[in-house]
């Protein structure tokens, strides 16, 4: 960091001074003031220096350098801080908050900005959308709280003038995943009446400014704040850049989600507000009227409320007697004009109010569960007013100096009170270091029954007119012998103060002398129930929504409300509680002069915040004692891997021993120091030395982790495999028995059965033994062929053998070839013209030839075993020839019904012939006995195959070596089938019948 910056820049850290005294602790701040290096460390700690220019030191370049960087690697920086911030609440799971403090135009809204812009920038580098909305809503809702919070001031031209402490939820990847945001104290009096210089609130001059013409007429205003009670007060000194910030402000309200009807009724009642502080009433004889009753009808359109109503909450106030009897008190003119100024002031608090509760309503981590998502750590950014010392100090500055006190007792308590406490309880040696502790002055305003705001609060609730003074008096009273306390009528010779009217409390920061007038108004913080009831019955949903209390009727007890002071008191209280359970790192802000000059640096008046700021004290118990302290147990749980000894357990006798055992490896022996319980290291050094050393080593664990977790999962997987394995193996062996035995219980009466099993349907085999099924089925199917077949005489077994042959070559494709019929082959015997042969004969009919004249004529068919016979049946059977059965080639059939057939020969002579139907089996198909008896031969005993053809269309042969082709056709009023010559050949005309 100093190789960095340079020691001409001054010391970058306020510890590394050579001397701690104010007289270098002012030089080093100056020097660096004046090099343009505003910010400097005090151990994890910034100083800020305002430097009232733009400066270019917080682009993405710079945002690069910090992030995932130790605290001292960089020069300062609120990106330092914000990272260390984000690695502590990352690394160790811890909730932490980031507390910017400083008086008002010291530039903690900036620096505010800036932490968020950089905590966005470093979250999220997947880019998920939803996260990238919740980033998005919460960089836009400081845009929105601005111009509807900040306003000019004498000493700040952006000065909030409410306390914001912003919670920031991350999941444990360290993304944001939402938020929630708490406003304190709305500097509402500035609605309605501001000091001279100043300006009411950004929104009003934004608007007016910057909203278009359309917008503006329909709101009824114009565009000049000078035409309006509230703004105009510095009217003329309104600068164009914040007035032109309402399109962005429009922008912002639109990314955070509020719908068109919300964004048109914010702009709605901020017309109210400003037509309603233009209002005048007048007495007419004993009653006050309204003067321009345009301005009422302008305020009931935009209230969306009844012109009558609003008139009559305006100049009356209904009140219930003490029998319940309701009655209505018209209001003097003084009272109508207290009524209106208290009614604005509400209408623009609760308008504030529901726009930070509908942004928390956007942001709010949703749907969280611990057990899915791990734990949800916290950073905290708080923004809340400085301290403040005006020529005119009133109840709004005594509850922001109250603030101040309680935030500044929290950093003592916590960096000077409790560190040096801690130091005593663990043994470490240690020179006290002296401060002062500002509880006493804490106690003045906050004690029970003591205290300023006890004593407010008394006076509020007493009967019977108390004011202002006899509550000054009641103060001077019960706090005359306090030391930081007095007033006029206390130090009668102290001419600053004014009688029953100034005290003084002498805080921290110095002294602040109030004016009592309005502390008790302002304490009590009245508004007519007739205005709740107004806003309450409006037409507008959102309008309705912010008075929820208007609900009531005026008839209804109600419990008296707290006062605004013990509210304020109430939510600080809860505000330093929660920054107190969570691990703080500080910005402390300085202004470093009074003209908002980037080069004017005033001594006196830096030096006197130096001074209230504890920042020299902070140094001093910096510089003596230790930037970390952690206990043993939890240091070994993070460092152990960088030692031999201690990884990755320890056999050592305890956590103490073992961390020595680390301290001793690493050579630091000299800059720590053990207490009982915890460890302390003096600089950051040998702490970013160890970090460095984990750094490396992680990447090798996390390896080494992989590598085990996934060899355990592969070892898991292989098993389950395994055993998947044996399962399926198992389940296959059983689905194979379970179909052997469900075969065995279908088939097991079979030989019983009249068709051997053949209507025994087959259950379905698993995909193991389909080939198996097939191969059972088809020896079922021949067991029961055999079954059938062995009881036939050997006299058919011909006949069967040539139906065999001709259902193979037929194939299906003829439907009709006398399958049911029995074939007796030898029909030569049965012929009443029979005579006596010694030839073995394999077939005889009659059928009908087509000789080479083309001309038909009836012959007798003989096949032997040798040769085939043509017969002249009308010549007692005389052999016209003989054809030796070597020759025959082929068969050709139709698939028809038709009795042709064609034998094919070697020679290209076939015989073209058209088998008769008999005399002794009439309607009898025999193409099927022909073909089978003559393929059973050439099977069986020439042992040669012969082919059948089964023509669909024409059969195809040859005549004397000419080919001829023949078809069929059937005729109507044919007798008998007849051949006929045709162009290609031949045509079979066939009965029809």
């Amino acid at each position: 960091m100093a190789a960095l910056e340079g020691l001409e820049f001054g010391k970058s850290d306020f510890v590394l001074l050579d001397e701690v005294n104010i007289e270098q602790f002012m030089e080093n701040l100056k020097l660096r003031f004046e090099n343009a290096h505003i910010y400097t460390f005090i151990g994890e700690g910034v100083v800020s220096v305002n430097p009232y220019k733009q400066m270019d030191i917080y682009g993405k370049e710079d945002i690069n350098a910090y992030r995932g960087r130790e605290l001292y690697e960089n020069p300062p920086h609120l990106y330092a801080v914000a990272d260390a911030a984000y690695k502590a609440m990352k690394r160790r799971a811890k909730d932490t908050c980031i507390v910017v403090s400083g008086e008002s135009g010291a530039g903690k809204t900036e620096a505010s900005k800036y932490i968020m812009q950089y905590i966005a920038a470093i979250t999220n580098p997947s880019q998920r959308a939803e996260v990238e909305s919740v980033k998005n809503v919460l960089l836009k809702s400081n845009c929105v709280l601005e111009a509807f919070g900040n306003a000019k001031t004498n000493r700040n031209d952006n000065s909030s003038r409410f306390g914001k402490y912003m919670d920031i939820n991350f999941n444990f990847n360290g993304n944001p995943t939402g938020g929630h945001i708490n406003n304190y104290l709305l500097e509402k009096s500035r609605v309605v009446q501001q000091n001279g210089g100043e300006r009411n609130f950004h929104s009003f001059y934004q608007l007016l400014r910057g909203g278009s013409d359309v917008m503006l007429k329909s709101l009824h205003l114009h565009n000049d704040p000078a035409n309006y009670v509230y703004t105009r007060e510095g009217a003329v000194t309104t600068v164009m850049m914040i007035t032109l910030f309402h399109n962005a402000v429009l922008s912002a309200l639109n990314v955070i989600g509020f719908s068109e009807e919300e964004i048109h009724s914010i702009y709605r009642i901020l017309g109210t507000v400003l037509i309603l502080g233009n209002l005048q009433f007048e007495t007419d004889s004993e009653s006050v009227r309204v003067v321009g009753m345009g301005d009422v009808s302008h305020i009931a359109e935009l209230t969306s409320t009844e012109p009558d109503n609003v008139t009559k909450s305006l100049l009356y106030r209904t009140v219930a007697t003490g029998d319940g009897e309701v009655i209505e008190k018209g209001h003097s003119e003084k009272e109508a004009c207290f009524g209106r100024d208290a009614f604005t002031k509400a209408l623009y608090e609760r308008l504030f109010g529901w726009i930070v509760g509908r942004i928390n309503a956007v942001i709010e981590v949703k749907d969280y569960n611990p057990v899915l998502h791990g734990k949800n750590t916290v950073i905290g950014v708080l923004d809340i007013y400085g301290f403040e010392i005006f020529d005119n100090n009133s109840f709004e500055q005594f509850c922001i100096n109250y603030c101040n006190e309680k935030l500044q007792q929290l950093f003592i308590q916590l960096i000077l009170c409790q560190e040096q406490d801690e130091y005593r309880r663990e043994g470490i040696k240690w020179q006290h270091i002296d401060y002062f502790n500002n509880q006493i002055i804490v106690d003045l305003v906050e004690q029970p029954h003591k205290g300023i705001i006890s004593v407010l609060d008394e006076a509020c609730l007493s009967v019977g007119k108390v004011t202002d003074t006899v509550c000054l008096e009641s103060m001077d009273a019960k706090l005359g012998q306090h030391p930081h306390y007095t007033s006029r009528k206390l130090t009668p010779s102290d001419k600053t103060m004014e009688f029953n009217r100034d005290f003084r409390i002498r805080h921290y920061a110095g002294d602040v002398t109030y004016s009592i007038e309005g502390f008790l108004d302002k304490n009590k913080d009245p508004l007519y129930q007739d205005f709740k009831r107004l806003m309450f019955n409006s037409s507008n949903p959102v309008m309705k929504e912010m008075w929820p209390d208007g609900q009531l009727s005026i008839t209804e007890v109600t419990k008296r409300p707290l006062t605004a002071a013990t509210l304020f008191k109430n939510s600080i209280v809860a505000l330093v509680e929660k920054l107190g359970c969570k691990e703080p790192y500080y910005v402390r802000c300085i202004k470093p002069n009074d003209m908002k000059s980037p080069l004017l640096f005033d001594d006196a008046r830096c030096q006197h915040q130096v001074a209230y700021l504890g920042l020299l004290e902070n140094v001093r118990v910096r510089r003596a004692g230790f930037a970390y302290r952690q206990a043993y147990t939890r240091f070994l749980q993070r460092y152990k891997m960088t030692c031999v000894y201690t990884w990755p357990n320890h056999l050592m006798e305890t956590d103490r021993e073992a961390v020595e055992a680390i301290v001793t490896q690493h050579g630091f022996q000299d800059d720590v120091a053990y207490g009982h319980t915890k460890l302390f290291v003096r600089t950051p050094k040998s702490l970013f030395t160890l970090e460095q050393e984990r750094a490396v080593l992680i990447p090798v664990l996390v390896l080494f982790l992989q590598k085990v977790w996934r060899g355990a999962l592969a070892r898991m997987r292989c098993q389950r495999m395994r055993a998947i394995f044996a399962i399926m193996g198992c389940y296959k062996r059983y689905k194979v028995k379970v179909h052997f035995w469900e075969v065995e219980r279908r088939f097991a009466n079979v030989c019983n059965m009249a068709d051997y099993g053949k209507s025994v349907e087959w259950p379905t085999p698993p995909a193991a033994l389909t080939q198996f099924h097939s191969i059972t089925q088809k020896l079922h199917r021949r067991w029961r062929a055999w079954q059938m077949v062995k009881n036939i005489p050997q006299s058919d077994m011909g006949a069967v053998r040539a139906k065999v042959a001709a259902l193979g070559a037929l194939n299906g494709e003829r439907k009709d070839w006398g399958c049911g019929r029995s074939w007796e082959r030898d029909y030569l015997a049965n012929v009443s013209h029979s005579h006596s042969t010694a030839m073995c004969v394999q077939y005889f009919h009659s059928y009908m030839r087509m000789n080479r004249f083309n001309k038909s004529t009836d012959r007798a068919l003989l096949i032997t075993d040798k040769h085939i016979y043509k017969l002249d049946p009308k010549k007692q059977f005389k052999v016209l020839k003989r054809l030796p059965l070597e020759v025959v080639t082929g068969l050709s059939v139709t698939a028809g019904v038709d009795q042709m057939v064609a034998l094919h020969t070697s020679s290209q002579d076939d015989a073209l012939l058209y088998i008769q139907r008999g005399e002794l089996c009439p309607d009898q198909d025999r193409i099927g006995e022909l073909v089978g008896t003559l393929i059973d031969h050439f099977t069986r005993v020439r042992n040669t195959p012969l082919p059948v053809k089964v023509c669909c269309s024409a059969v195809q042969l040859h005549m004397r070596g000419k080919p001829k082709s023949v078809t069929v056709e059937t005729k109507a009023g044919q007798a008998i089938a007849d051949f006929r010559k045709s162009r290609d050949g031949f045509t079979l005309l066939i009965p029809s019948n």
